[in-house]
Parts: structure tokens; sequence; C-alpha cells
């Protein structure tokens, strides 16, 4: 038979977000004919073709910008429809806030099955004022009136959903842990001290100043921030290193030979880097929020924290074997690209969202 054409559509594709659609497109591949339209970000790796499966479709759209910009967005908008009308997909799934806004204008959604993934809500992004945020979410009400399903990457993002559209579901973010098992195995187990690590960029979502705060209310413990950003200058603790962009074998490294995963972040989707740490099995402790607290529960799975002292408390906890067990436990059922895939063929099949939720849910 012939495969249906899936049109990916990606602002955004840098951190996570790329992980996760490299994982994604990698794997439905084998079923679908897979088509990316997406823009190059200053996160985006250099090398980031050699990432995707040789028979993925990559096309770069030349107009796209992070930032609101009225004549590149209509460029943009007339450029994706050009892409889209040459490729004749049967499926579009959005992917990010601007991507989001750019093909609900784009496309209509009744020829054409239409999808959309936030991986977290501009206004909920709490670097930008409150005048702003309310103008993201001003604009994400009015589109999610197009025909379109909303599908969240996290429970919490889900019920963000809700509050603006009936017409929703989600599928929880995942890893693959087939690749990242091979790549674990080539890494050699180093002595070190206790070390508590974190990984992405130094910005204002993952709340460097918190991460600083614990550092130097804990002078005696090694905290290491692999990556860089324009806030750097905020981890001032001298007990802090931050290692710079580093490739990925070496940034597992560095997560490989560490104890404690620090996730200080003011916002998430479903942080990527939390679910490998909890195959890592690395003991997880999480700021209390959406994302985060979805897939941590305290004190089962890892620690979701408030202040910090519940921060201090967490990290120096010794008996933490069973919650390590259990993070592991949760990425191997739950969390990882197989089951996710899964989930994104069903949809893409047509399964309805009431079945779909009821399945998801979490107990």
């Amino acid at each position: 038979m012939k495969k249906k054409k899936i049109l990916f559509v990606v602002e955004a594709m840098g951190g996570g977000v790329f992980t996760y659609i490299v994982d994604l497109a990698n794997k439905l591949v084998k079923d679908y004919d897979m088509f990316i339209a997406y823009a190059v970000r200053s996160q985006t790796p250099e090398d980031y073709k050699a990432y995707f499966d040789d028979r993925i479709h990559l096309v770069e759209v030349k107009n796209f910008t992070r930032s609101i910009n009225p004549v590149k967005d209509l460029k943009a908008v007339l450029e994706v429809k050009k892409i889209a009308d040459e490729i004749q997909p049967d499926i579009i799934h959005l992917h990010s806030s601007k991507a989001g806004v750019i093909g609900r204008i784009a496309f209509n959604g009744k020829n054409i099955p239409l999808y959309y993934t936030p991986h977290g809500y501009s206004f909920l992004m709490k670097n930008y004022t409150p005048l702003k945020r309310m103008m993201f979410k001003a604009i994400e009400t009015i589109f999610a009136k197009r025909n379109c399903t909303t599908i969240g990457c996290s429970f919490g993002e889900y019920i963000e959903t809700l509050n603006l559209t009936k017409k929703a579901t989600y599928i929880d973010n995942g890893i693959n842990t087939a690749e990242l098992e091979g790549m674990i195995k080539a890494v050699d187990k180093e002595e070190h001290p206790f070390t508590v690590f974190t990984l992405g960029r130094i910005c204002h979502q993952k709340n460097p100043q918190l991460f600083n705060s614990i550092a130097e209310t804990m002078p005696d413990v090694r905290f290491v921030w692999i990556g860089d950003g324009e806030l750097r200058d905020e981890l001032k603790a001298p007990n802090i290193e931050i290692t710079g962009w580093v490739d990925r074998e070496n940034a597992l490294k560095r997560c490989y030979n560490a104890d404690v995963f620090l996730l200080t972040s003011l916002w998430e989707g479903l942080p990527i880097s939390l679910l490998e740490a909890m195959y890592m099995k690395k003991l997880c402790v999480v700021n209390d929020t959406i994302g985060n607290h979805d897939v941590i529960k305290n004190g089962v799975n890892g620690f979701v924290c408030k202040t910090v002292n519940d921060f201090i408390k967490a990290i120096r906890t010794t008996d933490t074997e069973k919650l390590i067990k259990l993070a592991y436990e949760d990425i191997q059922k739950r969390y990882n690209i197989a089951v996710m895939a899964d989930e994104y063929d069903k949809i893409y099949q047509g399964k309805t969202q009431h079945e779909l939720v009821l399945a998801t849910v979490p107990a």
C-alpha cells in the first residue's frame, strides 16, 4: 500500500523539541512518508541533517522567525502553503507556538487533518511581561477556534489546552531508550565527587538564579551546568562549573558521571533532559511547575520542590534507591519513543479524542 504523507511544520528546531522531532520522525518513517518543514535556530545542531533517517524529506522555511514580524510571518504563511501544495500531505502536524499560528492561518483543517502541539505555551513563559503574555493567550484563544486538534505533550499542557478548546488530547513525550542505552554503554564510569547537574540553555526559563541560590547554600557540593546561554553571569557560586555547549557524547558523559539531576525551570512542556536523567538512574529533583510535576511525583519517583530548603533536603536525601528504580520503570512503561509513536499512529489513523484521553490519563 502507498504510505500516507505526514508534513511536520516546525519553527522551534532546537533543544528538546529538536530531539523530539528527530525521534518521532525516525520512528514514524517506517509507516509514513515523512516531510519536515523547519527553521534553523541558534540551538539547532550544525550537523542536524545527520540525525534524521535518510528517508525523511527536510524542507527549510526561509521566512520563519521566532519573534512576531508581520511581513516575515505573512511570507512564512505563503511559503508553508506552497510547500504543502507541492507535497500534497495526508496529515499536517504543527509543532511549537509560532508554527501553530502560521499553520492555522495557512491551512483550514477541513481538507487535510490538522494537528498542533505547542511544546510549552508562550503565555506560560514568565520571562515575558504580563501584557505580552495576555497577548499570546489571546492569540492562542483565537486560533483555537480553527478546525485543528491540539495534542499536548504532557497532561499539564492538555489541561491548559482545555481552557482554550475542547478539541484536545495529549500524548506524553518519550525518549529513544534503545539509542540512549547504546550511548550509555560507550561511556566509562569515572570516580567523581558527589555532583548535582542540569543540562540546557542558561536562560530565564531554566531559572539559573534559583540554581545558583541552591549551590550557594551547599558549598560542599559540586554543581555542574551542562550548556551555556545569555544568563551565565547569574551562576556566581564558586562551586558551579559551566561546561559551555558540548556535543551529545560529552554531554551524556557528564550526565552519567553525576548523581542528582536538578531542574529549576519556571515552566516546561515535558522536558526530554528530565526523562533521560530518569533513564540514566539519577535522582531527579525538580521545581514545582507544569511539565516537571506531570512526570515526577514527590517522594515517589523523585522530589518536587517549592523552596530552596526543599531542594537542599531532597539533594541530601540518602534513601533514594526505590525512587530511582520507580523513575526508571516509568520510562520503560510510559515515557519512551515506542509508546509515543504508537499513540501518534492511533491519532493519525483517526481514533477519537475521547478514547485517547481516557486511555492516557494518569492513574
